[in-house]
């Protein structure tokens, strides 16, 4: 029988990283800027590895190979197979990152680039005025977005939105977006890294050169007529023993807020496999062969064949499962 499974994580070290992930979450990480801790990857870039258990050591693409739909699900693994639709990360901004836009799945093919990418952002913890992009103004058109690309006053254009933490960003594909400086995000996106970068605030690298810029693509695939929506939402549903919100439910995904104060029950009814990212608290997944402890900042996702299960304890956890159409 499958159990609750924890990963190694995969850390990233990008020039706009730092040391948050250690702060909040109590963690061992390595040396430098860490930008980015992978929860939940099977990429050639960086994959999963079961740190807990009779399958430690294994790696995802090779667990996923063995038990397929036992571990992912009939739905999932039915209209997936061995590819993982889903992508977990941490993201640490102390500086700003690149203006850029995403793909959809129609675009991304077409163009030999896999599947496209929608995402959805957390806001885990944030400076006081911490701000991040999302969207172009009200009004914003084509003709005015190239205009401002070719004045470089691209940031006039640019839906600059205060956040704080609890906050919730929907980010489909078209989406012009850019995480701020003084941003801890949880990032739960499509299994894909396209990115079309459309500006990079002017930086330059050790070597004085600027980084690559995907402009022709970009306008392209920016959606100039549909604005994205802002979710401020802070409407819980008491469930007895734990309330909950819906952060974003879409083609690719769905993502709760539980608060959690004395126990949650739940169940992998054999379709899909679910995931819990432990945001605030601790606590335990009791299941029918016995209990993981889990602990503040870490993941844990449960298989899809694994059955009846509770968590207990003090905690905030997202919860995050897979749609499939």
């Amino acid at each position: 029988m499958l159990y609750p499974l924890k990963f190694h994580p995969v850390y990233k070290s990008i020039l706009w990283g730092g040391r948050n992930i250690e702060k909040k979450f109590n963690r061992n990480i390595p040396d430098g800027k860490i930008a980015e801790s992978w929860e939940l990857c099977c990429r050639n870039d960086g994959m999963s590895i079961v740190s807990n258990g009779d399958l430690k050591d294994l790696t995802f693409e090779a667990m996923l190979e063995k038990y397929k739909e036992q571990l992912v699900g009939t739905d999932v693994y039915g209209a997936y197979k061995n590819f993982l639709p889903l992508f977990i990360k941490i993201i640490d901004a102390n500086d700003r990152l690149s203006v850029q836009v995403h793909p959809d799945d129609k675009y991304a093919k077409s163009h030999g680039e896999g599947n496209g990418k929608t995402e959805m952002w957390y806001i885990i913890d944030a400076k006081p005025g911490a701000k991040l992009v999302y969207g172009l103004k009200t009004g914003v058109t084509k003709s005015d977005f190239i205009h401002s690309l070719s004045g470089g006053n691209l940031g006039e254009l640019l839906n600059e939105i205060p956040v704080s933490p609890g906050d919730v960003f929907y980010i489909p594909s078209g989406t012009i977006h850019a995480i701020l400086d003084g941003i801890l995000i949880a990032e739960i996106q499509q299994n894909s890294n396209t990115t079309y970068r459309v500006f990079d605030w002017n930086r330059v690298d050790k070597n004085g050169k600027p980084r690559e810029l995907h402009i022709d693509k970009a306008i392209e695939v920016i959606n100039f007529d549909n604005p994205p929506v802002l979710n401020r939402n802070r409407n819980y549903v008491d469930k007895g023993g734990y309330n909950e919100r819906v952060l974003s439910e879409n083609d690719y995904f769905t993502v709760k807020e539980l608060n959690i104060s004395d126990e949650f029950t739940g169940e992998t009814d054999g379709r899909k496999f679910t995931v819990y990212m432990f945001i605030e608290g601790n606590g335990h997944i009791y299941y029918e062969k016995g209990c993981e402890p889990v602990s503040l900042g870490e993941t844990v996702m449960l298989p899809a064949s694994m059955g009846k299960y509770s968590i207990k304890g003090h905690a905030k956890i997202l919860e995050i499962y897979v749609n499939t159409k």
